[in-house]
């Protein structure tokens, strides 16, 4: 999991810009609630008056409303109007200022509004008279605030700005014209508040798929370059169909789940701490309904996981799997028809669908359960809400908008729950998909380029064995035992021997593919292990034993081992090889495209390109390893002869199956089970080497070996 977090930490500017971004839109999302609540309760309710003080009054009513208020109250009250001919108007604009004298003259205006006119008159003539003493002002201000403390903050709100209302519409206001300004202005603000919430949703979307992106373009770049290090120890560690899906299948899950969690699980907690603070802002005395749906979900999402995460952490392993067996079938297509296997691959291959798909299909039948749950636990929470307001409105606690911002605010905590718990599912399955990555960019390659390595002063193209050992990791008994030989300059070493007994990886050992176990390989008179690796395989034109092209044109490939190698050049590697009469026969000649692996040539051609592309490289040493397979003896014989001439100052080593092709070789290796049993040219051997005159006899006549029947 931490290795998720970890692949933000180069994006740490890109992060804070998206947690500003989602700050500010659930702050535009927290504010819209308060919006429709004010809208449903001022701008409807009351008309769109907010305060208990009015805007304007008669000069009868202003004295009146003083009859009920202390000493201070009324110094407030007298320094908030201004006449303004026989209207009084409030000239107190601050929101502010006239929130906090709401609270303050609530008690005395709604006094004042409940008594009759007549009443009032009566006592506005014993005040005039001096006979209203403030005991007995004091007096009715206490009955009447017992009254009101029974009362819901709510209603007793609603009668304060009702007085308001009342002497607004007394002293000739348009009321029809403040309540259409107020919802106006309060939809504008809404509408602002919506574009702010699309436009930040959208910048937050686009900078976290941006880092997401970014991440997945480095993590797949990473793993490149660490597998294109791997020796073919490595390699044998990993099959190709797995570090496939871990560069693909792999790395779009940690990037889906990066975009997801920069959206969510960052957005989550700050839209539900802001919810919490919103809903205890109310005082609606409902916070327990909201704790009891977050506490069904969340033991709703623990079931599931329960149920659910060891299939999530299978699924990667059947995806591997039928990568592995759709790579197997489609690299031996060839094969599998000749031999006629074509149901069983077709069974092999349904068997490992299937298994993934059970699979799928078992995770996904149990996501399913989890919306429908999730959808009637929201609505289930709507219904009590609604079922616990609808009583505290009849109490008169709380007002309807109070309710729809109660019930909003409640979805958004929940929901912002029930994102965390979403993405604590999915977070595993991209924690295990990160594991696997993290396993392969953790692989260190076991052959690696030295601290400080020694340079070639010499460009000769001498190897020389001494004494080599080598051992497959975690085999028991070495493959290759105490070799020991030159090879040298002008000369062509051959190396033969039965099926299995180490020539290929003789020769693998010579461009550091393996490191040897015991003794050394020199080139030019340094150990392979002390040399750079670019510089090592600069001085090496290496032939597989099976060719390999690459997707693009004859010319590119021949091209592969030097980019700078002229048409001309070209063009000569191609006629040594003896490619040029198939290349010429094509339309487009070296432009001719050459497919994916070679498959649109024939395994000859494909063998011919590679030792073409080889000799266009012109390197001081030259490995074949059983490259002249697939050719007949005539082009055979024709390749070595154009060869011969082309590297007359080059070290040639060539593995074998064919005594033809080596008959002439200045040297020739002969190799069983793992330890050389002869050295020396084909006629000594002939004479000395009873391995050599097995194979020798086994493919030529006595006449061609020049013995006598």
């Amino acid at each position: 999991m931490s290795r998720i977090f970890k692949n933000l930490l180069p994006y740490w500017k890109s992060v804070i810009v998206i947690l500003i971004l989602l700050v500010l839109q659930a702050w535009c999302d927290l504010s819209l609630p308060q919006y429709t609540s004010d809208i449903i309760d001022v701008g409807i309710q009351n008309g769109g008056v907010e305060h208990v003080m009015p805007e304007a009054i008669t000069q009868d009513e202003y004295k009146l409303a003083q009859i009920f208020m202390t000493d201070e109250e009324k110094t407030i009250w007298q320094e908030s109007y201004d006449l303004d001919g026989d209207i009084y108007r409030l000239n107190v604009k601050s929101e502010k200022t006239l929130s906090s004298y709401d609270e303050k003259f609530t008690l005395p205006l709604i006094i004042n509004n409940q008594m009759t006119d007549e009443e009032k008159q009566q006592l506005m003539m014993l005040s005039d008279a001096g006979m209203l003493t403030d005991e007995t002002v004091n007096q009715i201000r206490e009955k009447a605030s017992e009254t009101i403390d029974t009362m819901g903050s709510s209603l007793v709100s609603s009668m304060g700005v009702a007085y308001a209302v009342k002497q607004d519409k007394n002293a000739g206001l348009d009321m029809d014209a403040i309540q259409t300004r107020y919802l106006c202005v309060s939809g504008a603000k809404m509408v602002a508040m919506a574009l702010l919430v699309a436009l930040t949703t959208v910048l937050v979307g686009l900078s976290a798929s941006r880092v997401a992106a970014g991440i997945g373009r480095d993590l797949r770049g990473n793993v490149y370059k660490n597998v294109i290090n791997f020796s073919n120890a490595e390699m044998d560690k990993y099959s190709t169909a797995s570090l496939i899906t871990r560069t693909t299948n792999d790395i779009q899950q940690v990037q889906l789940v990066t975009v997801l969690m920069l959206r969510m699980v960052l957005y989550a907690p700050i839209l539900g701490i802001g919810g919490i603070f919103k809903v205890m802002e109310t005082g609606a005395g409902m916070e327990w309904v909201i704790a009891l749906a977050v506490v069904l979900i969340i033991g709703v999402v623990l079931l599931l996981m329960v149920i659910a995460m060891p299939k999530f952490k299978l699924m990667q392993k059947l995806v591997d799997n039928v990568n592995l067996v759709s790579r197997e079938i489609l690299t031996g297509l060839s094969v599998i028809r000749a031999f006629g296997r074509e149901k069983k691959e077709e069974e092999r291959f349904d068997q490992a669908n299937r298994s993934l798909t059970k699979t799928m299909i078992f995770t996904n039948r149990v996501m399913t359960f989890m919306m429908p749950t999730m959808t009637f636990i929201m609505y289930g929470l709507n219904v009590l809400i609604i079922w616990v307001a609808s009583h505290k409105i009849d109490e008169g606690s709380m007002q309807v908008g109070a309710m729809t911002a109660f019930i909003t605010y409640a979805m958004q905590i929940v929901m912002s729950f029930l994102m965390l718990t979403m993405m604590s599912i999915m977070l595993p399955r991209a924690a295990v998909s990160a594991n696997r990555i993290e396993e392969v960019l953790k692989e260190v390659p076991s052959i690696k380029d030295p601290e400080n390595p020694e340079r070639l002063e010499e460009h000769n193209g001498v190897v020389t064995f001494n004494h080599v050992s080598f051992r497959y990791p975690n085999a028991k008994a070495n493959v290759l035992t105490d070799i020991d030989f030159v090879a040298k300059p002008g000369q062509t070493t051959a190396i033969v021997g039965s099926t299995g007994c180490g020539k290929s990886t003789l020769i693998n050992l010579i461009p550091r593919l393996y490191d040897v176990t015991e003794g050394s390989v020199m080139v030019d008179g340094h150990n392979v292990k002390n040399i750079s690796m670019e510089e090592l395989r600069d001085e090496i034109g290496y032939v597989p034993q099976k060719g390999v092209l690459f997707s693009g044109t004859i010319a590119s490939n021949l091209r592969y081992g030097r980019e700078e190698a002229t048409d001309e050049e070209i063009a000569e590697a191609a006629q040594i090889a003896q490619a040029t009469e198939f290349i010429e026969g094509k339309r487009d000649r070296y432009n001719s495209p050459i497919a994916q692996g070679g498959s649109n040539v024939s395994g000859g051609q494909k063998q011919r390109l590679s030792i073409a592309r080889a000799i266009a490289k012109n390197p001081k040493i030259y490995i074949f390893d059983d490259s002249f397979s697939a050719l007949d003896l005539k082009t055979d014989a024709a390749l070595r002869k154009e060869l011969a001439g082309k590297v007359k100052d080059s070290t040639v080593i060539i593995v074998a199956q064919r005594i033809s092709t080596i008959l002439h070789a200045d040297q020739i290796l002969v190799m069983d089970e793992g330890r050389i049993v002869g050295k020396g040219t084909h006629e000594e051997l002939m004479s000395s080497c009873e391995v050599y005159q097995q194979i020798a006899r086994s493919q030529m006549s006595a006449k061609e070996l020049g013995e006598e029947a």
